[in-house]
């Protein structure tokens, strides 16, 4: 069976961030997304295999104040 596609909100939600982050990741921090018309859409094994490599550098938002 074939890995549904996400949406921005289903993303946002899986990385416990807001849909405003996804789409700057997107477009500074090449987060894996396909455009579907004028939707983004994502697979989850992407993101989550995007994450684990780094994907979100140290300054993102998801890093704890130092």
């Amino acid at each position: 069976m074939a890995e549904p596609w996400l949406s921005a909100d289903d993303i946002a939600a899986h990385l416990g961030v807001t849909k405003d982050t996804v789409y700057t990741w997107i477009a500074e921090k090449a987060m894996p997304a396909h455009k579907v018309g004028r939707l983004w859409k994502f697979q989850a094994s992407e993101i989550d295999d995007w994450v684990r490599r780094g994907g979100v550098a140290a300054d993102s938002e998801l890093s704890p104040p130092r």
